[in-house]
């Protein structure tokens, strides 16, 4: 599997003025992780930081858009909040997805700096299609 220029994302989460991003740096993992960035993007902040993930992180992103495409689902029903934690906790700099109006996804950098940012994102109704489109092919080529 040859590496390409531009990296590959797992997550893109762009409402059009901010943006979080999960990009891949190799294809290939080292001792079982992938090597990523996740990357910020506003007019309030911009920012990079490292992470790294393992072949079942990338199955757990499956599961928790399924817990968030319920959520939703139910929204109407019941006005509380689900949040998730992407890849776990504790390990590497990693995501809470935030089922607030609007979507909410905390980056934090633990445990290196341990400094959290909080992006709001008014994400289009298509989104979780889009972002399930984009882990389907995240799959297919890294082959989990």
């Amino acid at each position: 599997m040859a590496e390409s220029t531009e990296p590959l994302a797992l997550i893109v989460l762009d409402d059009g003025l901010q943006s979080v991003a999960v990009r891949l740096v190799s294809l290939m993992p080292q001792e079982g992780y992938y090597d990523a960035e996740i990357v910020i993007r506003s007019d309030f902040v911009n920012a990079t930081v490292r992470t790294g993930f393992d072949a079942a992180d990338i199955s757990e992103w499956g599961s928790l858009l399924d817990v968030v495409e319920e959520a939703d689902a139910e929204a109407g029903e019941d006005e509380a909040e689900f949040s998730g934690d992407w890849p776990r906790e504790g390990r590497t700099a990693y995501l809470t997805f935030i089922t607030e109006d609007p979507y909410v996804i905390e980056v934090h950098d633990a445990p290196g700096t341990q400094i959290s940012v909080r992006i709001p994102l008014d994400l289009k109704s298509d989104w979780i299609g889009e972002v399930r489109e984009r882990l389907d092919t995240v799959r297919r080529t890294l082959g989990v």
